[in-house]
């Protein structure tokens, strides 16, 4: 009858505002697979050229350059303020696009113009997701918090996408977009309820003498303390070489490794989400116990091995069974090293140094464009087996360097 009766009092759904806040999350993230479907499949469709979708995806990341600077404005302003600021905007840009489609004016030119502006938000979304629950949740439920987050995203991954491709084909596009005006509409006014913070209580920070220096003095507290610099080197890393494989390289594993159709790419990509749901409710239920630094680095390596293995496997069943795991790996590498940044970094400087994580993204376009000469030269299984091992060899470096303060149980990348 309640509340402590339907969620356990050390839950991050105990505190209310989590659960505004992953609600509003779950809305934004459903209204971005959706869109991306819905305008790619428009772009495909009207176009058929191939390099026009993939310029339609690089426009996602287009502001992962400037994400910085939305951590800064956030530190200065708010990151709840900054956060609504951010969904409201893709609010009005999907608007502008659903009434072009209601109104037979839409255009390919006009969608990649809009996915332009609205990717130069978009990139920073995630870290100042994280930011907020940093702000707002007691350290002993910050795993917990940051898994459960997580979620939100792999299940839109999975349901979004399917959602969208569905109510195109039973609607119609102008329809379509509707749903996306209205779930990114209710994600802002979800994040209207989300605290603003506990750092409100303290004494405000003296605020930097220009944005350039505030992100310098971000990068030094950086520099100065290892765990967060090796936290830095590994999403970088991690980009380069393992993202490529679940992100942009699924689609021709599916058709030209698997022989595969469309369908059976979306059952690769719902693979890879499923595993990373099951991941983050493992994590979610070991909250305090995980040690961060440690695990980052073990599932590192595990993630990275479980590549060179998913090359070496032509058929779609092997896929089917490697790809859940991956997905695993790939979330108990990340979560982890996502809370290990916040749990160590000032709270007046995290907005803008979980924006510098943000950049580490670049990483995923270079591996990328090395892994298609690569493929072409000596094959996809030579190709996955390099990626893999230069992931492994990096790694084990980066706890050569930094053990002391990456492996040790009461070392600081692992203790709270």
């Amino acid at each position: 009858m309640t509340l402590p009766r339907l969620v356990s009092a050390r839950s991050p759904f105990a505190i209310r505002s989590y659960r505004f806040q992953w609600s509003a999350d779950l809305m934004t993230s459903w209204a971005f697979e959706m869109e991306t479907i819905i305008l790619g499949w428009y772009i495909v469709v009207q176009t058929g050229s191939v390099l026009l979708v993939t310029l339609f995806g690089s426009l996602q990341f287009l502001g992962t350059l400037i994400s910085p600077f939305f951590g800064l404005a956030g530190d200065a302003f708010g990151h709840r303020t900054v956060l609504c600021l951010m969904r409201a905007a893709y609010a009005a840009l999907a608007a502008i696009l659903a009434a072009l489609a209601l109104a037979d004016l839409l255009t390919p030119t006009l969608v990649l113009v809009v996915a332009g502006l609205a990717g130069l938000i978009r990139p920073s979304d995630t870290s100042l997701r994280n930011v907020l629950i940093g702000e707002t949740m007691p350290d002993d439920r910050l795993m917990s918090a940051v898994s459960l987050s997580r979620i939100t995203s792999d299940s839109a991954r999975i349901g979004g996408a399917l959602a969208g491709a569905s109510i195109v084909a039973t609607l119609g596009l102008g329809e379509a977009y509707l749903m996306v005006v209205l779930l990114y509409a209710a994600g802002m006014v979800l994040t209207l309820g989300v605290s603003a913070g506990r750092s409100v209580t303290r004494e405000p920070p003296a605020a930097p003498r220009s944005p350039l220096h505030g992100l310098w003095e971000a990068a030094q507290a950086v520099w100065r303390a290892p765990p967060q610099l090796a936290a830095m080197l590994m999403a970088f890393l991690i980009n380069l070489t393992a993202f490529p494989f679940t992100l942009g390289l699924l689609p021709y594993i599916a058709r030209d490794v698997y022989g595969t159709s469309q369908a059976g790419l979306g059952y690769l990509v719902a693979a890879v989400a499923g595993g990373g749901i099951v991941a983050s409710l493992v994590l979610s239920g070991m909250n305090a116990r995980v040690q961060p630094a440690r695990m980052m680095l073990v599932f590192s390596v595990v993630w990275h091995g479980l590549v060179i293995v998913l090359g070496q496997s032509g058929s779609l069943t092997g896929g089917l069974l490697l790809l859940p795991l991956i997905g695993m790996a790939q979330m108990l590498c990340v979560l982890p090293m996502s809370v290990l940044l916040l749990r160590g970094t000032t709270p007046a400087l995290r907005g803008r140094i979980m924006g510098m994580r943000t950049l580490a993204v670049y990483g995923l376009p270079i591996g990328l464009l090395c892994s298609g000469p690569l493929i072409e030269r000596v094959g996809f299984p030579a190709t996955a087996a390099v990626y893999g091992l230069l992931g492994i060899v990096v790694t084990l470096l980066v706890l050569a360097v930094w053990r002391a303060h990456l492996w040790p149980r009461r070392a600081p990348g692992n203790h709270g």
